[in-house]
């Protein structure tokens, strides 16, 4: 005679129960179609795509690491292109020029009498602007003024020295201009700047001077 679920010890009706159940998971998991088995697949197919994603992400954190470095290195590349760009400014900056070969005669004693543009030398990449500069002062200044001007912030070269001695006490009578006391050395030098031009402008060449000694 069969005996009732019910009436089963509880040890056994416990083991039933969870059998069952046991039962339930794995028709869960490999019935097709079943709740259980669809988040299983998704689950699956998340992971798959988490995997590249992972490694782009270990490749691109080498790039933020090295953020900082290649931020350091573009500020000094940029402080470097301001430095050439005083050194050899892209335009002529005419005005700017004189007052600072003006500012350079000053301090150092030396008169700067005529200066005469002379035609602009285009080469590869830079435009050569030669002044010629009449000017006379004492020895020691004039050396002072050439130095100066190898301090200046533009590239400056000077050339085609024509410097002559005077006799101090022949000053007043021998020359057109009222001298400071103590000049020594008159004469005509040829001072050469540098200037670059922007891609979209075009410059007619000048005719190319004979090469000027330079120091």
């Amino acid at each position: 005679m069969a005996t009732a679920f019910r009436d089963w010890p509880w040890p056994l009706q416990a083991v039933f129960y969870i059998a069952l159940a046991f039962v339930i998971v794995l028709a869960g998991f490999y019935v097709p179609g079943s709740p259980v088995r669809n988040i299983r697949a998704d689950l699956e197919t998340a992971q798959a795509t988490l995997k590249p994603l992972e490694a782009e992400v270990v490749s691109l954190r080498v790039y933020k690491q090295r953020r900082a470095e290649l931020q350091a290195e573009m500020d000094a590349l940029q402080k470097q292109l301001a430095t050439l760009q005083t050194i050899v400014p892209e335009e002529k900056q005419l005005d700017q020029f004189i007052l600072m070969l003006q500012a350079a005669a000053a301090s150092s004693g030396v008169s700067i009498r005529k200066l005469t543009s002379k035609p602009v030398t285009q080469q590869p990449y830079y435009f050569e602007m030669p002044f010629e500069i009449e000017c006379d002062g004492p020895y020691y200044a004039v050396l002072d003024f050439f130095g100066r001007l190898g301090r200046l912030s533009r590239i400056i070269n000077v050339g085609d020295l024509k410097l002559t001695g005077l006799d101090p006490n022949q000053q007043s009578g021998s020359t057109k201009f009222h001298m400071t006391p103590g000049t020594s050395v008159t004469g005509v030098i040829t001072i050469t700047t540098f200037f670059t031009k922007a891609a979209d402008q075009q410059a007619a060449p000048a005719p190319a001077a004979a090469p000027a000694n330079k120091r």
